[in-house]
Formats: C-alpha cells, sequence, structure tokens
C-alpha cells in the first residue's frame, strides 16, 4: 500500500510540473537532532536516522519523502509548513511511521512561483517522554547473560570502530566455541497499554542477532522473538540504528505485566569468529 502511494505521489509530482509551468518550490534537508532542556539530558545521547520525513502544507499531506529532497508544489503565499521526522518501523524500509517521541518542526512562511524554500527541520524529544537507557557509560550493565544457556558473553568495548558518541558499547564475540548467545535487561518495566513504546538501539555487527520480548505476569510469561538484526559485511559494517515498535507487544500482553528484553544470537554458518557490538539501546515510552 505505502509502494503505490510513492508512486502515486511520483506521478502527481510530475503532472504538477507538466501542467503547471511555474509552480513554487520546498527544498528539505535532513534533520537535526537537539537536547530538550525539559528532559534534564534523561534522553541520553543524541543518535538518530531520520531519513525520511512526512510533509504537511496548510494541515494537507503533500507525502513522505526521504531527504534532502526537492519538489514542486501547488501553494502559493503565506503557508503553513509541518514536517515530522519518521522511522522506518522495525527496519522495514517500507513502512516509514512518524516517530511518536518526536516533535513536529513547523514554520510559516511564503511560498513564490518559480523561487525554492529552503528547510532546515530540528527536532528533539518530546516533553512527556521516558526512557530506559543503557549506553554502557557505566560500569555495572543492565543486561545480564543466560548463565544457562549462553556460552558467549557481552563485555563493554571501548575500541576506536569509527567516530562514534559515547565512549564505550557493549560487544559480544562468537566463535566455534563460545557460538551462543542470550541476554535480558535486568529491569523490569511496567509501561501502560495503548501508549506508543519504542526501542531503539544502534548495532555494529558481523553475525545476525534477534531481539525479543518477555511479559512477566503472574499468568504465565509470554516471550516471543521480535525483530532480527542481518549481519554485515566485513568490509562494509558500519554502525547502524533501528526503531522497533512495541506498543503493540504490550497491548496483547495481561493487565499487570512487566516487561524485558531481550536478545539471542548463533554463530552464522560458515563463520568461525563474528561480533556483535550495541550501544544506545533505549526503550521510549509515554
Amino acid at each position: 500500500m505505502r509502494v503505490l502511494l510513492y508512486i502515486v505521489l511520483i506521478g502527481v509530482l510530475s503532472a504538477c510540473i507538466k501542467n503547471n509551468p511555474d509552480p513554487s518550490w520546498i527544498e528539505v534537508n535532513p534533520f537535526v537532532l537537539v537536547s530538550n532542556p525539559s528532559l534534564s539530558g534523561s534522553e541520553g545521547q543524541l543518535t538518530k536516522d531520520f531519513r525520511d520525513v512526512w510533509l504537511y502544507i496548510d494541515d494537507q499531506m503533500i507525502g513522505c519523502f526521504q531527504t534532502p529532497f526537492k519538489i514542486p508544489v501547488l501553494k502559493e503565499g503565506n503557508v503553513n509548513i509541518k514536517i515530522y521526522p519518521a522511522v522506518r518501523n522495525n527496519g522495514i524500509a517500507t513502512d516509514k511511521k512518524i516517530y511518536p517521541f518526536m516533535n513536529v518542526y513547523e514554520i510559516n512562511s511564503k511560498l513564490v512561483k518559480n523561487q525554492t524554500l529552503t528547510v532546515n527541520p530540528v527536532t528533539s524529544y518530546v516533553n512527556n517522554s521516558n526512557f530506559w537507557i543503557e549506553d554502557f557509560e557505566d560500569a555495572s550493565i543492565k543486561i545480564q547473560d543466560d548463565p544457562n544457556t549462553s556460552l558467549a558473553s557481552l563485555f563493554i568495548s571501548s575500541d576506536n570502530l569509527t567516530p562514534f558518541n559515547g565512549f564505550n558499547y557493549g560487544k559480544v564475540v562468537l566463535t566455534e566455541l563460545d557460538s551462543v548467545w542470550v541476554a535480558n535487561t535486568t529491569e523490569q518495566l511496567s509501561i501502560a497499554k495503548n501508549k506508543p513504546c519504542f526501542m531503539e538501539v544502534d548495532y555494529y555487527n558481523t553475525n545476525s542477532f534477534v531481539q525479543g520480548f518477555l511479559a512477566l505476569n503472574t499468568n504465565g510469561n509470554i516471550y516471543q522473538d521480535n525483530t532480527g538484526f542481518n549481519e554485515q559485511p566485513v568490509s562494509t559494517v558500519k554502525w547502524k540504528k533501528m526503531y522497533i515498535e512495541l506498543t503493540e507487544l504490550i497491548g496483547n500482553s495481561t493487565n499487570g505485566s512487566n516487561f524485558i528484553q531481550t536478545f539471542k544470537a548463533k554463530l552464522d554458518s560458515l563463520q568461525t569468529e563474528t561480533f556483535i557490538c550495541i550501544d544506545n539501546i533505549k526503550i521510549v515510552y509515554k
């Protein structure tokens, strides 16, 4: 459905240029993420992946576009422009969703025929955001290896992989001997149903792994494998970020549940030694 929407948008924009040889133009650059002073730094490191935005003009949806972009519009004169940061929900490129924890960028400006309005949007976390964070900057880690099933161990590393926020990150090395890693967050969170909740995680990996969700309640624990992270080739591995929606999982759990996150990995086939690096793990909720 979303792919069809993008095809329609391309057709509409092409028709706009053909039928209106003198359109107004709007150019939007990538979002800049800044700290929200009202949160007093509780949002942690400000890493992001807002490649896409939803654009509204005078509260009319223009579409979802990957930044930077420049498009013609059929409006001129004074307008209200709203730009919403979007995430690729659960890493799915076709599911570009407005991220509910970011402030909309809104301006009032003027569109002029044959001229380009350039917009440099800025955003921050909304005031009522709550955070659980593991950024590996403290001596203690809020993620524990499963003593019964995990052969590999998560440890703090500060190797200079690439320029990156913070000083440390978590690392797991998988080998033929230590071929399995299973771990979970140590703090149980109680999160209200029917309110948005996401996990954010930065990762740098040459081995695939899976994030899971465990609801703890008196009627029995409910576990579900949730989102997979594909391995990256050694020659091109880089830090990436994923946004994982937990809202529906929480909604499907029984009342009174507490929640923890899990991680699982097995040495990928045909490999003898691989690694998984994770950082800036955030559970963000309202």
